[in-house]
């Protein structure tokens, strides 16, 4: 992986990674959004990201696997959950990322660890993530205490063969991002990823039940139909948070 870099938008951190996971049987779903729907959620410090003058923000159904720190095996306990995230597209310095509104995820520890070390926007919920052939059936309910209800139904699969996104297109914008903002008592932090690029499929999803971009104060377009695609895996290395001047 660490031989592979062309496709990055900037070199790799000189340190080394500390942490590798697996992302996969996922479903991102995409939206436009107008930017003032979105500007005041996001910290001021951070840069709206758009593609053709347009906001974006995206659910994320997936299963996070292979959990390890850096020369050290499985995390005990945590090798395999489902989560579901909502997150926008930022830029800082001319550096895009993403900016996660929200993160639920079925498993405590990994909840925990995420809020401390990386004080991302982790959540307890309770969840399910069955496969059956190629389709998929995720649920959610958000069990966090003190924070706003949040429920996610959906049925989805894929339906068309392997590609990958080519430079300059929406698909490419969205998905191929090497880092991730977050805020922590007035600071910016950035986490540097690394990852070779998405394997994506087309996807058609059905969902029974989405207060998942509500709950974060976001109302989805009605009548608006998401860019829908299916990844069916992907390892990725992460470094240290890394504070960062505003």
């Amino acid at each position: 992986m660490l031989n592979q870099t062309s496709h990055r938008p900037w070199e790799l951190p000189t340190q080394p990674w500390v942490m590798s996971q697996t992302w996969g049987k996922a479903l991102f779903s995409h939206w436009s959004v107008s930017i003032n729907q979105i500007r005041d959620l996001v910290p001021p410090c951070l840069e709206i990201d758009t593609f053709d003058n347009q906001g974006w923000i995206s659910i994320v159904p997936f299963e996070m696997s292979d959990i390890r720190l850096r020369r050290l095996p499985v995390i005990p306990y945590a090798n395999r959950f489902p989560e579901l995230n909502v997150r926008t597209y930022v830029i800082h310095r001319g550096k895009p990322g993403v900016f996660f509104f929200s993160c639920d995820a079925a498993h405590r520890l990994a909840v925990a660890f995420a809020r401390s070390a990386y004080h991302l926007p982790y959540l307890n919920a309770q969840m399910s993530l069955i496969q059956r052939g190629e389709e998929i059936e995720f649920t959610s309910k958000r069990t966090h205490p003190n924070t706003p209800v949040a429920e996610f139904h959906c049925l989805y699969r894929p339906v068309s063969d392997v590609f990958y996104a080519q430079k300059n297109t929406l698909e490419h914008w969205l998905m191929e991002r090497y880092c991730l903002y977050t805020t922590h008592q007035k600071k910016l932090y950035r986490t540097d990823i690394h990852h070779l690029p998405w394997s994506l499929q087309h996807a058609e999803a059905e969902f029974r039940q989405n207060t998942a971009a509500e709950a974060c104060k976001i109302s989805i377009p009605k009548g608006q139909k998401p860019l829908l695609h299916y990844a069916k895996g992907l390892k990725v290395l992460a470094w240290p948070r890394f504070l960062q001047s505003t």
